[in-house]
């Protein structure tokens, strides 16, 4: 049998070791390939990593030819990514290559306990598994919701029944003025909070600016950064930043739809500061210019990296804005900016506190769609009754799960993950400088979702 093996030609062996790939990732195995190369007697273990990084950001641009969703970021040479463009590597030596590579750096002995390295090798091997999965995806293989989610995001969400989600639909109830259907009611008390198009530019400025302010009052940011917002239309989501590289980004608002109040601080820290701009920014000046760790100046979307993305810029928004902190500020500044009355600002917040418990019941619409439970129709039902959507909103929501799949855990998910991190060693909301330490650490390290769970949890 041995010897039949080895008379096997490498394309079939390749095409046997791409079939076993869903098989192992599928169960959770870390995949240990013996017969991949492994690393050559004269590199040492930082030579080895650095070789192992330059393949993997490869492999992430090859992907992103395939799927450019894929590619968030880039910022390494241009010469690779010209070789990309110029050498169309097909998914199954992606996903082939990528397993190998995977195989490569699990069997790697780390020289030195170093912490920071044993994290390097744990993230490459994680987002290296993700690229496998993502390659897979788009030649047709099918996951159900949780199974792409700890496949490319390294985390599972918890599941919740209609009762939580009406248990929250009847406190708010409560709280909202009038009577009738509680969706229209919603609806109406919101209206006198959409920011005027003729003074969105004014709020999110001054939003951003305070949330710059108070940022760099706790963090080192690169002297350099800053970034540049655009107002779009037409898109499936709120907002988006594009990190370019060199500490500068272009974050794009969309306002197809009505933007309250609350948005502006949610978008200037989340999208600014200290979210995705200062985690981009971080990373880059610490791990790419400080250590010359290349694998960073890529972002592949569909990886681990983005529920730590995700989750640190949603939690950025308490950090910069705690408590009451963010209502004064916006009552005394972005209200009277956006032309609104701060008499109802109280009862607004209370509201907006009430609705963030309703954020899980996107995941439960996620989850049930792409699981083939329920079709479009009725996941757009389903935000409409438990997230108090409108239907139009719905729909766009629907919209961004067909573009990004699972991709919609990480916003809640990895926020509360952020949290439980940062509480659990130390940051909790009475020790602000230490919370803020911890956070800088989180901001500049490789660390995964898994790496954030409280251990014993999966």
């Amino acid at each position: 049998m041995k010897k039949q093996l080895l008379t096997l030609s490498m394309g079939a062996a390749s095409r046997a070791l791409v079939l076993l790939i869903p098989l192992m990732l599928a169960v959770g195995c870390e995949v240990v390939d013996r017969s991949a190369v492994s690393r050559p007697a004269n590199l040492s273990t930082s030579q080895a990593l650095d070789t192992s990084a330059e393949a993997y950001v490869r492999l992430v641009l090859a992907l992103g030819e395939h799927d450019p969703d894929s590619v968030d970021a880039y910022y390494g040479p241009k010469a690779w990514r010209e070789e990309a463009k110029a050498k169309k590597k097909p998914l199954p030596a992606i996903a082939r290559e990528a397993f190998h590579l995977m195989s490569t750096l699990n069997t790697l002995k780390l020289d030195r306990e170093d912490t920071m390295v044993k994290l390097r090798r744990s993230y490459l091997v994680h987002q290296l598994k993700a690229i496998v999965t993502k390659a897979e995806m788009l030649q047709g293989r099918k996951l159900t919701f949780d199974q792409e989610s700890k496949a490319l995001y390294d985390a599972v969400a918890p599941t919740y029944s209609e009762e939580h989600f009406l248990i929250v639909l009847d406190q708010l109830d409560k709280l909202l003025p009038g009577s009738g259907p509680l969706l229209p009611r919603y609806e109406a008390f919101k209206k006198e909070f959409i920011i005027p198009p003729d003074r969105l530019d004014a709020v999110f400025t001054a939003a951003i600016q305070e949330a710059r302010r108070r940022t760099k009052i706790h963090l080192k940011l690169p002297e350099d950064e800053s970034f540049t917002v655009e107002y779009v239309t037409g898109k499936p989501w709120s907002a988006y930043n594009w990190y370019k590289g060199n500490g500068k980004s272009v974050i794009q608002v969309n306002t197809s739809l009505p933007v309250y109040i609350d948005r502006a601080v949610d978008l200037a820290a989340h999208e600014g500061y200290p979210g995705h701009h200062v985690y981009n920014a971080l990373l880059e000046q610490h791990l790419v210019r400080d250590r010359g760790w290349v694998e960073f100046s890529v972002y592949p979307l569909f990886s681990p990296q983005s529920l730590v993305a995700e989750g640190s810029a949603n939690f950025g928004i308490d950090m910069v804005f705690p408590g009451e902190e963010r209502v004064d500020f916006e009552k005394n500044v972005l209200f009277p900016l956006a032309g609104m009355k701060r008499e109802r600002a109280g009862l607004y917040y209370d509201v907006m506190e009430q609705m963030k418990r309703l954020d899980y019941a996107g995941n439960e619409a996620g989850r049930r769609y792409l699981n083939g439970e329920i079709k479009a129709p009725q996941a757009t039902e389903w935000l409409t009754r438990y997230a108090l959507m409108l239907p139009d909103r719905a729909a766009q929501r629907v919209q961004f799960m067909d573009k990004y799949r699972s991709y919609i855990i990480n916003y809640n998910l990895g926020e509360d993950l952020v949290r439980q991190y940062l509480e659990a060693n130390g940051g909790t909301a009475d020790q602000p400088e230490k919370r803020w330490d911890i956070f800088a650490e989180l901001l500049s390290s490789p660390r995964l979702p898994s790496d954030l769970q409280p251990q014993g949890e999966p």
